[in-house]
């Protein structure tokens, strides 16, 4: 039986009952055919588990059945899909001529194949995190590792990939920058990092008077620096002295400082490191699996013959390395066909660190990270700014006739902090860049990075650990549901889906980052926007990084600022809200002021944007008239908004409506939504004035 829907995601978080089969613990090696090119070369499954899909409540599908095992794979260096992986020249090959790699994989599947919908559903793990299970439309799913500077655990998802060397086998050396921030007090050893992010790679040398430390005594993001000291070569060892007086046990992964480290200043460290692995070959690996499950008719492919469609998905970090995969033409398999029919990057406005010398993929952006060097743009744009030549995110998957179907799902924190204003406007911001046919831009206006985790109407703030205002609480998760729907209705049934959304310069949407600007009101006893967002720094990595591919070697550490280009930021209402794009149920009925910034509260970078620019903060309402005039905040009350809580729910129900018709929200998760509004706790019905019941009378069509 096949399905007649085609269908989404969005129950792989659905709970589930694991049902672990008896007496399963299998470690079955399979070989599969032998290659002469470079795919997946052998198949090892190593656990099978069935669960449920909820059959109690009549589900068509049936089980699924989720195969744990791990994928060996061979490409070909010298095959030009292959030769743009950075020191792929440099890896050890086999006997053959090709280089290797493997990847931990679990595909998740109905236990009756007659079941599946065709499609593979393929979600880039983040950090080398994720999960798989059942839904009840029959989807194929899969994650694999990619990253190959993680080790692994029981748990995640890596892949193995090799390390680089000289011709004469010697070991390659390079420049790398550590920097340490907010350490413990009375602590004197910390592991070499960036902002807390490993660093994968021994140090060259445990000689100090080869690198480099220095104290910086304040930093902020546009690279302004205080006062620097210079840490001598004898007070500081690349060891670890938690246990062990200085210089301690000497350690090419840790940083000891003999006097103990300074919580008020930030330390960065310059130093040759050894050894860099060959990361871009996890792209390869997730090009190559997922070809291998589509394609394949090999017998040890679980679903070979059922898939006919492939979708992948990346949030964040795995957006990023989405949008990198797209960039260097990993969507064409080495049998020239292509490998993923749809896309959805979601919240990711940079690439990652995989295809350059001594990456670090799980690196979030901050300061001299990079990340914004490639292009960031879909169509073909001539980055005069910086003096970048002509190149675009698709250039070469549109000379293969190999691009998908792309979804590009974003919020306002990525406007505050990942680069999403030239993603949009180019370099030189004159002007909105058009969109190819095949990619359609979803904005959702107010929200913190992914958005809330979970979906409420709650009015009361919830106070950051970190930043200054109230957690942002503005979901987005119910939209993304839907898209998910959309994006492979497109894929499969060619259904058009939701036309565009987002902030342009055409309609006076953006404007430079000032309260003035934007917009934004003058709140009693808050802050405003002025300042918070992030610019794109263009850094000089040196001449030997390939700088439109984000590819090759990072010879500078850490780079000079050569300008910074301003981000332009959405423009607000009255209320601070944001005006374009496709609003939430709570942005449209809102209970107070959602933003896509909020500043740090205490530590290094206090009063500087927090969460690296990436978590959000929100404003409440006052409830009652009296409280708003008490407060002098010049934003409409709730009461005089909506009168009383019934009121509330009605603007709830009519929006949830409207997203309903646009197909921008599912009919359960409008139930949903709509059930907890009927259930908030303000404005209470039996407290309020004749003029409160008139207005909610009003809203509820009464």
């Amino acid at each position: 039986m096949k399905l007649s829907r085609s269908g989404g995601i969005v129950s792989i978080a659905a709970s589930l009952r694991a049902l672990t089969l008896a007496g399963v613990s299998l470690t079955t090696m399979v070989a599969g055919t032998s290659l002469a090119r470079a795919e997946i070369t052998r198949i090892e499954i190593t656990g099978t588990t069935i669960v449920s899909n909820g059959a109690d409540r009549g589900n068509a599908v049936g089980d699924y059945e989720l195969i744990t095992g791990r994928a060996y794979g061979a490409v070909d260096p010298t095959d030009p899909l292959n030769a743009i992986i950075t020191d792929i020249a440099l890896a050890p090959r086999n006997a053959q001529g090709l280089v290797e790699y493997d990847t931990k994989f679990t595909l998740a599947k109905p236990v009756d194949m007659d079941n599946a919908s065709g499609l593979l559903w393929y979600d880039i793990v983040n950090r080398s995190t994720g999960s798989v299970g059942a839904n009840a439309y029959g989807h194929v799913q899969l994650l694999s590792g990619w990253q190959g500077d993680i080790a692994p655990t029981a748990t995640n998802y890596t892949a193995n990939v090799p390390v680089a060397t000289n011709p004469d086998g010697s070991s390659i050396t390079g420049k790398v920058l550590a920097r340490i921030v907010d350490p413990k007090p009375d602590t004197n050893t910390a592991p070499l990092a960036i902002l807390g992010r490993a660093i994968p790679y021994d140090a060259a040398s445990l000689d100090t008077s080869k690198a480099s430390l220095i104290m910086k005594s304040s930093e902020k993001r546009t690279g302004e620096l205080g006062p620097i000291t210079e840490v001598a070569a004898e007070d500081w060892a690349f060891a670890d002295c938690s246990t062990t007086p200085f210089p301690g046990t000497p350690d090419p992964r840790k940083l000891c400082v003999k006097d103990g480290f300074d919580p008020a200043y930030l330390y960065e460290v310059v130093y040759e490191a050894k050894d860099p692995l060959v990361l871009g070959l996890g792209l390869a690996g997730m090009r190559d699996l997922a070809s291998f499950f589509r394609y394949s008719e090999d017998k040890t492919n679980p679903v070979a013959g059922a898939i006919n469609h492939a979708v992948i998905k990346g949030v964040s970090q795995s957006g990023n390395t989405l949008k990198t995969f797209l960039l260097l033409g990993f969507n064409q398999d080495e049998e020239n066909r292509i490998v993923f029919d749809g896309a959805n990057p979601h919240i990711a406005g940079r690439l990652t660190t995989i295809n350059v010398r001594f990456g670090v993929p799980s690196g979030s952006g901050t300061l001299y990270e990079p990340g914004g060097e490639g292009v960031l743009w879909w169509n073909d744009y001539e980055d005069t700014v910086r003096g970048r030549k002509a190149g675009g995110l698709l250039t070469r998957c549109t000379e293969s006739n190999t691009c998908p179907k792309i979804f590009e799902t974003f919020g306002a924190a990525e406007f505050n902090a990942r680069l999403f204003t030239v993603a949009l406007t180019g370099t030189d911001k004159k002007a909105d860049l058009p969109l190819p046919d095949n990619v359609r831009r979803y904005y959702f206006p107010g929200n913190t990075h992914g958005g809330a985790s979970v979906s409420t109407f709650a009015l009361a703030g919830e106070p950051s650990n970190a930043c200054l205002l109230f957690n942002n609480p503005n979901f987005q998760t119910e939209q993304m549901n839907a898209l998910g729907l959309a994006l492979i209705d497109w894929v499969v049934d060619g259904i058009e889906p939701p036309p565009s959304a987002y902030p342009t310069l055409a309609n006076g949407d953006l404007a430079e980052n000032t309260a003035s600007a934007m917009g934004f009101p003058a709140i009693p006893g808050t802050i405003g926007p002025d300042g918070l967002a992030i610019g794109l720094m263009d850094y000089d990595f040196g001449p030997d990084l390939n700088y439109n591919d984000f590819s090759g070697v990072l010879s500078n550490q850490p780079p000079s600022i050569k300008q910074t280009i301003p981000p332009l930021m959405p423009k607000v209402d009255a209320d601070g809200n944001e005006t374009s794009g496709y609003p939430s149920l709570l942005h449209q009925a809102p209970l107070g002021t959602y933003t896509g910034w909020n500043a740090t509260k205490a530590g290094f970078f206090a009063g500087q944007p927090c969460g690296g620019g990436l978590t959000g903060g929100y404003i409440p309402f006052a409830e009652t008239i009296a409280e708003q005039e008490a407060a002098g905040d010049p934003r409409p009350s709730l009461e005089e908004r909506y009168g009383t809580a019934e009121g509330y729910a009605c603007v709830v129900r009519d929006k949830a409506q409207i997203q309903v018709s646009q197909r921008l929200l599912l009919h359960e998760d409008a139930d949903r939504l709509i059930a907890l509004a009927q259930n908030v706790t303000f404005l209470p019905v039996s407290e309020a004035s004749d003029q409160a019941r008139q207005t909610a009378d009003r809203l509820c069509h009464r």
